[in-house]
């Protein structure tokens, strides 16, 4: 428990610590890339090419394993179906993002540098997501 505890603080400390070297906790950057038909900034394509190149192998090889090199159970997405839900989640993520130039992580990041925007935003987070999962205990029960 302490190895796992301790794996997942030092990985979240380096992905904020990339989110705030790399600009991608600012929303301005963000916006910047959204804007195409304005002053683009491409800086943020190349943010994601290089999250790609280095997850791309890692998930290939976690997906041949089973196990992490904690020895915990790798548990894989194994749906691919696209359905209502993930449509209707994918462009109310979008619309977000747009709107107020961030996403998740980098909201819990610009958070915790004390941006008073992302403050905001993180809790209209966490209010939509109780507020999902409301509805879904409503609709399965």
């Amino acid at each position: 428990m302490k190895k796992t505890v301790i794996t997942a603080f030092a990985s979240g400390l380096l992905f904020g610590l990339g989110l705030l070297l790399s600009g991608m906790a600012n929303p301005e950057k963000v916006l910047g890339f959204l804007d195409l038909f304005g002053a683009w900034d491409p800086s943020l394509a190349l943010v994601m090419a290089g999250a790609i190149a280095v997850g791309l192998p890692v998930f290939f090889i976690a997906g041949r394993r089973g196990r992490t090199l904690l020895g915990g159970q790798i548990q894989l997405p194994t749906r691919r179906d696209i359905d209502r839900p993930l449509v209707v989640g994918s462009l109310l993520f979008g619309i977000g993002w747009g709107l107020a130039g961030f996403c998740p992580g980098p909201a819990v990041v610009a958070t915790g540098a004390g941006e008073p925007k992302a403050l905001v935003f993180t809790i209209a987070m966490l209010a939509g997501m109780l507020l999902f999962s409301f509805v879904e205990r409503r609709s399965d029960g």
